[in-house]
């Protein structure tokens, strides 16, 4: 949930603003964290406030002039203790502390309101039990023992909702406690009366509900316990994230192995890394060759090589062989605590679907209590008794609780997101899952993006000189080159095993090619128009062999040796060999593919073709780019390397990037493939769907459980027969209901 300030003009640029998260405890339903919202809203400065129910967090952004205790307090004062976690955690803290301590208080209660159900309800089912007891301990002990254990289960366990709900019933402000404690708190009232001051009560209406009291309390901390396991279930995919760092790590120190703890790592230090071990920090590798296994981060099985110069991340895995790495970055500049931040951030979010039901829930705990009252009401004047209106009213507010409301959206986020984590899919911003799922469009960069990113010779054609001769001689003047293409000479010449001769009077002609002297021989390396304004005129053969390449989206190099037109390479930057199936695989979820690329058209459209993609527009500049983009409308979606596409990334309604996670890949989209493999694109856009259509159901189950159950509570089938709904009943139904919402959602861990 996320309320834009009113206060914007007076807190600056946004990039004079700090962030500040909060942990916050008791909070149940969407119209707790509707009302802290509004309350961290409400405090000047802040520009605006996420609260998340499913992880009890905030995140706010807000002025440097406004402390960030300040905003704790603001939410204590509410009756929802907040704290400001420590600098270091990267994550909600795990749920495992509110389960036990709401497995304690359901067991402490269940043992309490055992004997007060059995009391009571025994006889109902047991008629020969009923009397039996009734004779044995007699009426009025009895009724003062149930009082008496019920009194302890509401002042024990049932505490909390006394404490939280109360409080905010006479600020103006119910929630789900405040319901609860309404409930439970007039059942055992009506039924103490009954029992202390029996002259007070009409003959007829003389019952006690102490087991309606106990058993509503009972079943809601149960429900509660339940969905906090629950809660820590949807949340360990991102926990898992965070345990892969462990906690110690063995540096060199004056030429010694010593063991220090991680968090004591620093820039520069020298750390050594035995086979299996886990790696500690980002760093790049100094000595030795080996593979780590980085599939946790990228979703990739395959493990990847590493030599020295190579980067290694934080979280992954080395293989069987020992390696040492200098480290580059540490606590919060590691790409692991950015990626579990860019989760957390995400699965704070607050998505459009979300307004509705923020709208809903700030009337409906108000709405519930006018209809409890409408209902005692309505009984008390047309109904048989005093006790059936206490009833009738109390089930009405146990019933209708916003729990399920308030979790349809997070819980589904939270799930979601960690799932993607896992599949090496990462939602830098929960509004992408919903737009991602409104996809129609998906456009794609060439070069990196479809295409690996770096030239490679592909073939070679000659007139009057042996291949390798003429590749020798190519690459012996292209050393000389930081062009692309003529690293891809030179590389073809390397995979060859050519010796390279030294070049002399190398000279480049930007546009055109170079000319140099291998040999005693003359050399002139370009394009075609490179050898017309050379006075060189162009073999006829390979120039059509060249024209061919190009069709075909190869880049044509001619080579002329002493005046003479002898040789082509053609040169093609290959196709990602996933590239074709992920297009087919866009086309069989319905979506329209794009490609916009820099390329010359040509290249531009034998690329797409051979890829099957739907249109391809092909010599475009940046601002074309940007604009043909635009152009796509809604459901568009850009998929880039992250790294030069960033611009056109930003542009695009859903921004996914492509690449390793690191660096600018990670800040330049909306969304980022951590593997680089582009099967992530629609494994991202099934896992939005996903999302989704899971959220729909649980705000269909939500809405429909209130819109149904409501109307029974307050009596309306009694007229026709039907039963009036126990209170009891109402409380094991909403409990179920926000069980079954959390659990629906965690279907989605399988989901992608």
């Amino acid at each position: 949930m996320t309320v834009q300030s009113a206060d914007l003009p007076a807190l600056g640029d946004p990039s004079d603003l700090i962030t500040t998260r909060l942990s916050i405890e008791g909070m149940s339903c969407a119209a707790c964290s509707g009302r802290v919202t509004r309350a961290l809203s409400a405090q000047p400065g802040v520009r605006d406030a996420q609260v998340n129910l499913m992880t009890g967090s905030a995140r706010i952004r807000h002025s440097p002039s406004l402390p960030p205790a300040d905003l704790a307090a603001a939410v204590t004062k509410l009756g929802y203790p907040a704290t400001i976690p420590a600098a270091a955690a990267p994550a909600p803290a795990p749920r495992t502390d509110e389960s036990a301590a709401l497995k304690r208080a359901f067991l402490t209660a269940l043992v309490l309101t055992l004997p007060v159900f059995l009391a009571e309800m025994g006889g109902h089912l047991v008629p020969a039990f009923h009397h039996w007891l009734h004779a044995a301990v007699g009426t009025a002990p009895l009724n003062w023992a149930q009082m008496v254990l019920t009194a302890l289960v509401l002042a024990g366990p049932g505490r909390r909702f006394f404490a939280t709900g109360i409080p905010a019933l006479l600020r103006g402000a119910p929630e789900m406690n405040s319901l609860v404690a309404l409930g439970s708190g007039a059942a055992f009232l009506f039924s103490a009366v009954v029992v202390v001051l029996p002259g007070l009560i009409p003959p007829a209406s003389r019952h006690v509900y102490f087991e309606a009291a106990a058993v509503i309390v009972t079943l809601i901390l149960m429900g509660r316990w339940l969905e906090a396991r629950a809660k820590g279930q949807a949340g360990a995919a991102i926990r898992a994230l965070i345990d892969l760092a462990p906690d110690q790590a063995t540096i060199l120190q004056d030429g010694k192995p010593a063991r220090i703890a991680v968090a004591d790592l620093q820039p520069g230090d020298l750390v050594l890394l035995a086979p299996g071990e886990r790696v500690a920090v980002d760093g790049i590798v100094t000595e030795g060759r080996g593979h780590v296994d980085e599939a946790m981060l990228t979703g990739e099985p395959v493990p990847a090589e590493k030599s020295p110069g190579d980067p290694v991340t934080g979280g992954t895995v080395n293989g069987s062989t020992a390696l040492t790495f200098r480290v580059t970055a540490t606590g919060a500049d590691t790409t692991l605590s950015r990626i579990v931040g860019m989760v957390e951030n995400a699965q704070n979010a607050r998505l459009p679907v979300q307004a509705l039901v923020d709208r809903i829930t700030r009337v409906f705990v108000p709405v519930v209590i006018g209809l409890a009252v409408l209902t005692f009401l309505l009984w008390l004047v047309f109904g048989p008794d005093l006790a059936h209106a206490v009833v009738a009213g109390v089930a009405v507010l146990i019933i209708a609780c916003p729990c399920a409301m308030g979790l349809a959206v997070p819980v589904s986020i939270m799930v979601g997101t960690g799932r993607g984590a896992q599949l090496g899919v990462l939602f830098r911003r929960g509004e992408a899952l919903q737009r991602l799922s409104n996809a129609r469009l998906i456009g794609f960069d060439k070069t990196g993006t479809l295409t690996r990113g770096h030239p490679e010779l592909v073939a070679i054609q000659t007139d009057g000189i042996d291949e390798a001769q003429a590749l020798r001689l190519a690459a012996s003047a292209e050393a000389r080159s930081e062009h692309p293409l003529a690293a891809a000479i030179v590389a073809g010449a390397g995979a060859r095993g050519l010796d390279l001769p030294p070049a002399s009077d190398v000279q480049a002609n930007a546009g055109r090619g170079l000319s140099a002297t291998v040999e005693g021989r003359r050399l002139l390396i370009g394009n075609l128009a490179a050898l017309t304004e050379g006075g060189i005129a162009p073999s006829a053969m390979l120039r059509d062999q060249a024209e061919q390449a190009a069709a075909q989206g190869a880049t044509p190099v001619h080579l002329a040796v002493d005046g003479r037109h002898v040789a082509s390479f053609a040169l093609a930057d290959r196709i990602r060999p996933e590239a074709a199936q992920t297009i087919a695989a866009l086309h069989g979820m319905g979506l329209k593919t794009a490609m916009l690329s820099g390329d010359v058209p040509a290249t531009a459209q034998a690329v797409g073709k051979q890829l099957g993609i739907d249109r391809i527009q092909g010599g475009l500049m940046p601002g074309d780019k940007l604009q043909a983009i635009r152009a796509m409308g809604t459901g568009s979606v850009f998929v880039g390397d992250g790294i030069n596409d960033a611009p056109a990334l930003a542009a695009a309604e859903t921004g996914i990037a492509v690449g390793t996670g690191t660096g600018i890949a990670i800040e330049s989209a909306d969304l980022v493939l951590m593997s680089g493999d582009l099967g992530g694109v629609p494994c991202a856009i099934r896992l939005s769907r996903a999302v989704m259509r899971n959220i729909r159901q649980n705000l269909f189950w939500a809405f429909a459980y209130n819109a149904a159950l409501i109307p029974i509570a307050m009596g309306v089938l009694v007229p026709f027969g039907g039963p009036q709904l126990s209170p009891m009943l109402g409380a094991a139904a909403m409990a179920l209901s926000s069980v079954c919402v959390v659990g629906n959602a965690l279907r989605l861990r399988t989901a992608g």
